[in-house]
């Protein structure tokens, strides 16, 4: 019987720390953590992105907007470099986003939604507990594809992406849409001064298609998960573990709890180790990057990847100050500004990661 996750004060707010929480996934000693991966491993090659297409909602909440909640703006730039973040209108859900950022793609591929094989939404925040988001979705497209929500929070897009990947990879499916999208405002405690000025609400898609053999593909990629550190992203009512009572709704236990010293020890940390596997396994040099798109939850992770991969600055895409956290749109929505931008073009490698909550976390290098 497994054990249910913690709900104590360590996942109160961002300043408490846990230690043992973040550092219960860790290999006993150094050298067993060089002599194992953190995660899986594996490669996908003869599939490229055809086009991608990305949606924010039209109302822009400044960090000055927030300080009317208390919230402090030189404290929100100076920890995370955010500005600025999208809120969804009140009638709008999560299959909503989806829908703007999937026309938007598809459009750009001249792809009709009848062409499409599958639909792949990864969020964490779909518009019911059932039916998906991606069925949703699929019925305001007017596809006729089978349709699924993937659930890895902030890393979901990739195993959205890895999975639609093998679908292309092994023949059963020849257009496979892939969306990440994720209302955040709808999870976050407005009275959390510390979390909720980092989340924003958004979405971001991908068209996969076979490649005609230019050498596109996930030359590599690595999908894994500590689900020890579960409880330091976590949101504790609302499921069959805990019901959401009216004392658990009274008591905020349908919000995040995030413990955010320990989540940006682990980030950083993981995207290290995971970026060196997936290139080393490729057999490719940071240098030879012309791309990085890292989940956007923090600047200050963000400015550490680049120091330890020891590539350069502009090769990273960063959106994070317009956007904020947007969970599993973070990495399409940037992915789409940087092509319609030209960062990225034809035999490009485009290093992705995402990484959050489970804890979980999809590393990739992707030849354009």
């Amino acid at each position: 019987m497994s054990e249910p996750l913690s709900t104590k004060s360590s996942l109160q707010t961002n300043e408490t720390s846990s230690p043992s929480a973040a550092d219960s996934c860790q290999p006993e000693s150094t050298e067993s953590l060089h002599a194992m991966k953190r995660g899986r491993m594996g490669q996908a090659l003869g599939v490229k992105i055809a086009a991608t297409g990305s949606y924010a909602p039209e109302t822009v909440v400044t960090n000055e907007d927030l300080a009317a909640l208390g919230c402090d703006s030189d404290w929100i730039v100076r920890r995370t470099g955010i500005l600025q973040r999208r809120k969804a209108a009140e009638d709008q859900a999560t299959s909503d986003l989806c829908y703007e950022a999937a026309i938007t793609c598809l459009k750009q591929a001249d792809v009709d939604p009848a062409e499409i094989d599958l639909i792949l939404v990864a969020t964490m925040t779909p518009d019911h507990p059932t039916p998906s988001a991606a069925c949703h979705l699929q019925r305001r497209l007017g596809a006729t594809a089978p349709a699924m929500d993937i659930n890895a929070a902030c890393a979901g897009f990739m195993y959205a992406l890895v999975t639609g990947s093998q679908f292309v990879v092994s023949g059963t499916a020849k257009r496979v849409l892939v969306v990440g999208a994720d209302l955040m405002s709808r999870t976050i405690d407005p009275e959390d001064k510390k979390t909720y000025p980092l989340f924003g609400d958004g979405a971001g898609a991908a068209l996969l298609v076979p490649d005609k053999p230019t050498g596109a593909g996930l030359l590599s990629f690595q999908l894994g998960s500590e689900g020890c550190g579960g409880e330091m992203l976590c949101v504790p009512a609302g499921g069959t573990r805990q019901a959401l009572t009216p004392e658990a709704y009274a008591a905020g236990q349908q919000y995040l709890r995030m413990d955010g010293r320990n989540v940006f020890k682990w980030a950083v940390r993981l995207f290290a180790e995971s970026a060196k596997d997936v290139l080393e396994a490729a057999g490719k040099d940071a240098s030879e990057l012309d791309l990085v798109v890292l989940h956007q939850a923090n600047q200050r992770i963000i400015d550490s990847a680049v120091s330890d991969l020891s590539v350069d600055r502009d090769r990273v895409f960063v959106n994070l100050d317009r956007y904020g956290n947007t969970s599993a749109a973070s990495i399409p929505l940037a992915l789409d500004e940087a092509v319609r931008e030209g960062r990225v073009k034809e035999g490009d490698l485009v290093l992705l990661c995402g990484f959050g909550s489970g804890l979980a976390w999809g590393t990739a290098l992707l030849r354009w």
